[in-house]
């Protein structure tokens, strides 16, 4: 145990190897290509190819063949058994080592029926993002307070995704696209849940979140990006709202009294992780 623990901190000792590892971290439950790797850390080939390796041999990271690419996904389990080891192990399980926010997550309790704050962060707040907080507004707003942001600093509400919302019934008067550095100040609400719905927001390196909310990542391809007739667009928005539906529709099922965070945080990576078809 002591040597795989000792193999393990030695290879995340290296910054873009931690590096490497902190983006599949924050990329879970998807797996991603070398390639992809590669270019969101704008590291070569070769390099990328060297660190994965050793994250591999390591056991932190697990490999995937799809046709002649290779894709790579954290290692839950050997993350944890880090921690646990250094915990448990090394450090004598001395709970007064834990920081505050994280001993309160770790406690086996269900969350309380109070109405959660919920985040749904992209990258520009335009329309993936403004779908899933007007969604889970309308769905279960007796439950939940739905807010969502984009990591870039201006933005509008994309002219596509205003319509969908029409079309679908939904009261946009108050929708803006907003920053989330609304969400850091002290006067901001504290979440509950933050989920990214892209891929560069969930790439980005974010302040950690006060409370230790319940994270998600659940991406999928930005309509704004759609070519083509108005028509294919509409569809490429349609798909996304749908997607969104169904993902926020399996959320918000969930026995909320009943799970403590730890079973809450499995729940949401699987509602990630499933591919569920979008509600034309």
């Amino acid at each position: 145990m002591e040597s795989k623990l000792i193999l393990r901190l030695s290879t995340l000792s290296h910054p873009q190897r931690m590096a490497v590892f902190q983006l599949l971290m924050r990329r879970y439950p998807d797996d991603l290509s070398a390639g992809e790797i590669a270019d969101v850390l704008s590291l070569k080939p070769s390099t990328a190819s060297v660190y994965l390796s050793s994250l591999t041999q390591a056991g932190l990271i697990s490999q995937r063949r799809d046709g002649t690419r290779l894709h790579y996904a954290v290692n839950l389990t050997a993350a944890g058994e880090v921690i646990s080891d250094l915990l448990l192990d090394s450090f004598r399980g001395r709970a007064d080592l834990l920081p505050p926010q994280l001993a309160n997550q770790l406690r086996s309790t269900p969350m309380t029926d109070r109405k959660y704050n919920v985040l749904f962060v992209c990258t520009g707040n335009s329309a993936r993002s403004i779908f899933a907080e007007t969604i889970l507004r309308d769905m279960a707003g007796d439950k939940f307070t739905a807010y969502s942001a984009g990591t870039q600093h201006r933005s509008e509400l994309n002219p596509f995704a205003v319509e969908m919302l029409k079309s679908k019934g939904h009261e946009i008067s108050h929708l803006r696209s907003k920053n989330v550095s609304e969400f850091w100040g002290p006067d901001a609400p504290q979440m509950d849940f933050v989920f990214t719905v892209c891929n560069r927001a969930a790439n980005e390196e974010c302040p950690t979140w006060p409370g230790q909310p319940v994270s998600g990542h659940w991406g999928m391809p930005d309509p704004v990006k759609a070519e083509g007739t108005d028509a294919q667009k509409r569809l490429a928005f349609q798909q996304t709202y749908g997607a969104l539906r169904n993902r926020i529709t399996a959320f918000t099922a969930l026995p909320f009294e009943q799970l403590d965070g730890s079973s809450l945080q499995k729940h949401v990576d699987e509602i990630g992780r499933e591919k569920i078809a979008e509600d034309h």
